[in-house]
Formats: C-alpha cells, sequence, structure tokens
C-alpha cells in the first residue's frame, strides 16, 4: 500500500526558455518540432499548464461544457471568453495564449468578427484568436490579419457547427473540402490550423500540403502538433471517452479519495490535530 504522505519526487525541472510567439510557432513546423497545446479556463491552471512546458494555451468555448456544465459551446458569450482568458493571460509567462471566438462573434460580417477579436486582444493581452471555419471563413481570416490580429483556424469537425454535423463528435471525411479548406486558410494568413476528428491519412495529406503548423484532436500523430482539453486529460471529467482521447492521469478519483478523507477526519474530530493548529 502506498503511503499517502509519503514525499513524491519533484517534477523534472525544464530548461530556460523563450516566450512562444506567433513567428516561433510557425517556424517550429519548419524545424520539426512538435507543438504540445491543451486548453486553460483560469489563472490556477494556466499557471500549472504554464510550468510545466506547454507550446500554447488555448481559451477554448469548451469552457461552456467542462466549466459551466452546458450541453454544448454555443451559449459561451463573449464577455465569458474574455473574462477566461484575462486571467489567463495574467498567469502565462511562456506559452502562446490563444483564446476561442465563440458562436456568432464573427459569422455575420468580417467587421463584427474584427471588432469582437479586437476586445479579446485589448482587454485580455492574448496573442491569437482561433475561428471555427476553412473556406467560408477565407475573407474574415485575411481581414483579421491585415488588421494585425493573428488567427488559427479550425477544419474537421467544428463544435459550434454541432447542429448541422447532427453532434459533437462526427468524424469529417470529405478529403476534397478539407484540403480546401487548409488551402484556405493558409492562403488568406492563417498561422495555424486545428484538425478535428478527421481521418488519420487526409491529416497527414493536409500536414505535408500547407506551410502552417496543423493541431490536431482525433486526426491522428502526422499533424505537426496535439491539443486536448485539460480535464478530459487529467482525468478529472467523468462519461467522456472518445477513441482519440489519452488520460494521462485520474484527478478526479484522487481529488474524491482526498475529500473523502477530509471528511473523515472532520468528522472523527482528528482534524485540526494539534501540528495543524496555532
Amino acid at each position: 500500500m502506498t503511503d499517502s504522505n509519503q514525499t513524491q519526487p519533484a517534477p523534472q525541472s525544464l530548461p530556460p526558455r523563450l516566450a512562444m510567439t506567433v513567428p516561433r510557432f510557425v517556424r517550429a513546423k519548419q524545424r520539426g518540432e512538435k507543438l504540445a497545446v491543451l486548453t486553460g479556463y483560469d489563472h490556477l491552471w494556466a499557471s500549472i499548464l504554464d510550468d510545466a512546458g506547454l507550446d500554447a494555451i488555448l481559451v477554448g468555448d469548451s469552457l461552456g461544457m467542462v466549466v459551466q456544465g452546458k450541453a454544448s459551446t454555443l451559449p459561451v458569450t463573449l464577455d465569458e471568453i474574455i473574462y477566461h482568458a484575462e486571467m489567463v493571460c495574467r498567469a502565462v509567462k511562456h506559452a502562446l495564449v490563444i483564446v476561442d471566438l465563440p458562436f456568432m462573434t464573427f459569422h455575420v460580417s468580417p467587421e463584427d468578427a474584427i471588432r469582437n477579436a479586437g476586445r479579446i486582444m485589448k482587454e485580455t493581452g492574448a496573442a491569437a484568436v482561433k475561428l471555427e471555419g476553412g473556406v467560408n471563413q477565407a475573407e474574415t481570416i485575411r481581414r483579421l490579419t491585415a488588421a494585425g490580429i493573428p488567427v488559427m483556424a479550425h477544419a474537421g469537425m467544428q463544435p459550434q457547427s454541432m447542429n448541422k454535423y447532427g453532434g459533437m463528435h462526427r468524424i469529417q471525411r470529405d478529403r476534397e473540402q478539407l484540403l480546401n479548406d487548409a488551402k484556405a486558410v493558409t492562403e488568406a494568413g492563417a498561422f495555424g490550423i486545428v484538425l478535428e476528428l478527421i481521418p488519420r491519412e487526409i491529416a497527414k495529406v493536409i500536414t505535408e500540403t500547407i506551410s502552417i503548423p496543423t493541431i490536431g484532436i482525433g486526426a491522428g500523430p502526422d499533424c505537426d502538433g496535439q491539443v486536448l482539453v485539460t480535464p478530459d486529460m487529467l482525468g478529472l471529467t467523468a462519461g467522456f471517452n472518445p477513441k482519440y482521447l489519452k488520460r494521462f492521469a485520474n484527478l478526479r478519483s484522487q481529488a474524491q479519495q482526498a475529500v473523502q478523507e477530509y471528511v473523515r477526519d472532520v468528522r472523527a474530530g482528528t482534524f485540526p490535530d494539534a501540528e495543524h493548529s496555532h
């Protein structure tokens, strides 16, 4: 049996690193360096993630589901994403912070997109925004980048279009459309693209075809980098087990065990003891 009070080895320290920038992010592909990305939603976790050596932290509209407990990403508002992104940016010293543009904050017109992305950049200190879309959003991406706002695109399964696809987890297999989307956003000036839930062979072709980094989630190992939702990766969420998800820890179980131990000690009157009293 493992002693729960036994001192655990400290995480291996990482060498000093430069703050990630959009140009460095793009150059990683040219150098053959894989990019590690996770989502972040608050100051505490952003600090942990940044210290652990991530290349980028995505303030995703997935917060609607994993933080707010909603059924989809659609209800997340611009004010809410700004609230979370500002906390994340105050914690991060090295990783590139990218913020999702929520549903209907960029769909009406490029002017709307510039106005809303501008608010995110000004009020949070983020380095870039991400929007879902390919060919259909190329002009908006072109206008945003012309305004000095770095943009990451998102092709394949797009959660904001869940009603169009008939669900959140439909694998996208239209090779021609996916390749056209990737080429269009590259030509429009995007600095990277998330590829979600597409067959690995299509992701490989896209990665080899375009000059900007591809960041996969459920798109196989040939992408230039990977992204996962942090609570999923850490085993904090329950009832969500897609094939692409690897749980690198089981923190939900560990946290529940710790809370149960705390409850027992309080009810038994053994906490606080002399050691933990002034």
